[in-house]
C-alpha cells in the first residue's frame, strides 16, 4: 500500500474553446478504486465529476493517469473524494464543480461522497 504522501500525476489541461458560454461537463469513472487504509482491502467505486468550466478543461488520459495513481493507495472514501476535487479545482479553476463517488458495498453498507467547488454550491443554484 501507497502512502498519501507519494506525488501524483499531473491534472493536464487544455484552453476551453467557449469560456463565455455556461455549458456543463459531466465525466463518469465507473472504475475507479483505491484501498482501506484500515483494513487494507481495495475500495472500488464510480466517480462522476459534473463541471462549468471557466477558462480550462480537464484531459480526460491525464484524468485517468491520476486516477489511476489511487490504485494502491491508501485512503478513507471521504478523504479522497474531498482531495481529488481538490486537486481538479486547482488545476482548471471551474465555475462551479461536482464530485459524487459511490463506493461499492462492504459489509451491506454502500457509501456515498459528495463534495462541491465553491462549498455550498449546489445543482439548483445555477
Amino acid at each position: 500500500m501507497m502512502s498519501e504522501k507519494e506525488p501524483l500525476p499531473a491534472l493536464e489541461t487544455f484552453k476551453n474553446q467557449f469560456p463565455e458560454r455556461d455549458y456543463e461537463i459531466r465525466i463518469e469513472c465507473p472504475e475507479f478504486n483505491s484501498v482501506c487504509p484500515k483494513t487494507g482491502l481495495p475500495d472500488f467505486g464510480t466517480l462522476v465529476f459534473t463541471y462549468h468550466p471557466s477558462q480550462l478543461c480537464v484531459e480526460l488520459k491525464a484524468l485517468k493517469l491520476y486516477l489511476v495513481a489511487y490504485r494502491n493507495r491508501g485512503i478513507f472514501y471521504e478523504h479522497v473524494t474531498n482531495t481529488i476535487l481538490e486537486d481538479f479545482v486547482a488545476a482548471c479553476s471551474p465555475k462551479s464543480a461536482m464530485l459524487e463517488a459511490t463506493f461499492t458495498p462492504r459489509g451491506g453498507i454502500t457509501t456515498k461522497v459528495t463534495v462541491r467547488y465553491p462549498e455550498g454550491f449546489s445543482e439548483g443554484d445555477r
